[in-house]
């Protein structure tokens, strides 16, 4: 089975710096565009970032300039680079991919289940 695992999440203060994270294990045949999602109380769903298979990126306007995604392929790992952190940022922080398993022909899209980013001094 493929899953996604997303770490690095924790809290840090206004105007502090993390990294996220996100690794994609299982019976994995290639793995196509990747990003990362996040979510705070009582709002919908915001796409933050993409990104695809050969680095090409598009941001959010709310994060344009402060985070950066990259990915590794041959670790099959997604970042999120966060830096210059405010309190808005704050959510549950999801990564997922479009990603083809060894027992299935075409592409999946597949989530991790969240990591908590908590901005506050």
């Amino acid at each position: 089975q493929v899953q996604l695992v997303e770490s690095g999440g924790g809290l840090v203060q206004p105007g502090g710096s993390l990294r996220l994270s996100c690794a994609v294990s299982g019976s994995i045949f290639s793995i196509d565009a990747m990003a990362w999602y996040r979510q705070a109380p009582e709002k919908e769903r915001e796409l933050v970032a993409t990104i695809s298979y050969g680095g090409t990126t598009k941001y959010a306007d709310s994060v344009k300039g402060r985070f950066t995604i990259s990915r590794d392929n041959a670790k099959n790992t997604v970042y999120l680079q966060m830096n210059s952190l405010k309190p808005e940022d704050t959510a549950v922080y999801r990564c997922n991919g479009n990603i083809r398993p060894t027992w299935y022909s075409g592409f999946l899209v597949t989530w991790g289940q969240g990591t908590q980013v908590t901005v506050s001094s």
